[in-house]
């Protein structure tokens, strides 16, 4: 049995009385999330010759047409696309806008600095890469006020006549900042479009998919996007993606995964799809573990004199909890301790290093199961000041109690706590 600090236990069985009215609502909120998948498996029949796999063109593949009706179903859209072909939740974004934006058109971000993997999907006027930006696409965002919230004034200055899509990034990303609620997301684009009846919504649901009990399409976005090794996979899900929306808009960011005037009707799922529709179906309850995981971190590091967002009492709206720690040395324990809790290469000590499509070294605890699956428990972080920790994820909360208290012994025994 691990061996923990009398004081870390003690403070972990306070915790967890602490939290139970909390849990008790996550728990009814995973209920209704089960319901509604299992609903819309029924409504279409879901059947196990729905699960063989497709090879070559894969016309006619009636598991793939299925999945992506329940689906469109479980997120209250009109239609989706849902594929192993994506191979990230930025490449799952990236189609999504390429699909829906045309040379002159202009991208507005109304939730501040995007995600840092999408800063190069943007890109630069003649960067030369493929960016938006090389395609004549224009770009702007519009910073959160102080208090983290959308800067209306601001906003409606900024929409104009080539504005085509103003963006949503419903999580955090690495700002100390609270992640938007569904509810927010629909005030959000009730007032949007007051400002440009035609614009097109778009949200990055990454890490929130299941944490509510509505989706942003139900709340009137347009369009939303998110990665298979997040929340819908369930932690089982090997790769992939899915966009959900309004048909039309589905439909060309098909034309952009394949081709024009092909779109969904090809894409062998190579075996891919029995675990598609099963970690949907795990979705809910995987979600489940992993936020309350995440509301007994809060209150841990809450009472270990850690400031953290969300604390444990406020509103979940995915899966991220930040904690805010005093300088890198903090930081780096933290994440390693969370790398040490790993049932898979628990052996490993990550260090920050310079990772692809990030602006400052990067480091990342990711002993998973499936590679940079953060449904599973992972912690990551830009090395730079304020020196603030992100944590996500656990298939299972004991193994996120696990993780936490490895984190804290971790800091424990280099004098840090």
């Amino acid at each position: 049995m691990a061996v923990f600090a009398e004081d870390l236990l003690q403070a972990a069985e306070a915790a967890e009385i602490e939290i139970e009215s909390a849990v008790n609502q996550l728990n009814r909120i995973v209920d209704r999330n089960q319901w509604k998948v299992i609903e819309a498996f029924q409504k279409h029949q879901v059947s196990d010759f729905h699960f063989a796999g497709s090879t070559g063109y894969a016309y006619n593949d009636r598991g793939r047409e299925v999945l992506e009706l329940v689906y469109a179903d479980v997120f209250g859209a009109e239609a989706a696309l849902v594929r192993p072909h994506f191979a990230s939740g930025t490449h799952t974004i990236c189609t999504a806008l390429f699909g829906v934006l045309r040379p002159g058109d202009e991208l507005l971000y109304i939730t501040g600095r995007p995600y840092d993997t999408l800063h190069k999907v943007v890109g630069k006027p003649g960067d030369g890469t493929g960016s938006l930006a090389d395609f004549g696409i224009s770009y702007r965002e519009v910073a959160l006020t102080d208090d983290g919230k959308v800067d209306w004034d601001e906003v409606s200055l900024a929409v104009n006549s080539k504005t085509k899509v103003i963006a949503i990034q419903r999580s955090r990303g690495y700002d100390w900042r609270s992640s938007f609620t569904v509810s927010e997301i629909g005030e959000m684009t009730k007032k949007v479009k007051a400002l440009k009846a035609d614009v097109i919504v778009f949200v990055d649901n990454c890490y929130g998919e299941f944490t509510e009990e509505l989706e942003p399409p139900q709340v009137g976005a347009d369009l939303v996007a998110g990665s298979l090794i997040k929340n819908p996979g369930g932690g089982i899900a090997e790769t992939g993606g899915y966009i959900c929306g309004k048909k039309e808009l589905v439909e060309l960011a098909a034309y952009r995964l394949t081709a024009p005037g092909i779109g969904g009707e090809v894409g062998a799922m190579l075996g891919t799809t029995r675990g598609i529709y099963q970690g949907l179906f795990m979705a809910p309850h995987t979600v489940g573990q992993a936020v309350k995981g995440s509301i007994f971190a809060a209150s841990v590091f809450e009472r270990c004199g850690f400031q953290t967002k969300p604390a444990w009492n406020d509103m979940r709206t995915d899966l991220i909890q930040a904690v805010s720690f005093d300088g890198p040395e903090h930081l780096i324990a933290f994440v390693q301790g969370i790398q040490r809790a790993a049932a898979v290469d628990s052996h490993v000590v990550p260090e920050p290093w310079d990772m692809p499509g990030y602006e400052h070294p990067v480091i990342m605890a990711a002993g998973t199961f499936i590679q940079g699956g953060s449904l599973e428990l992972s912690a990551d972080a830009p090395i730079r000041a304020p020196y603030i920790g992100y944590m996500q994820g656990g298939l299972t909360y004991s193994h996120v109690k696990y993780g936490v208290l490895k984190a804290l012994q971790t800091m424990r025994d280099r004098n840090l706590l």
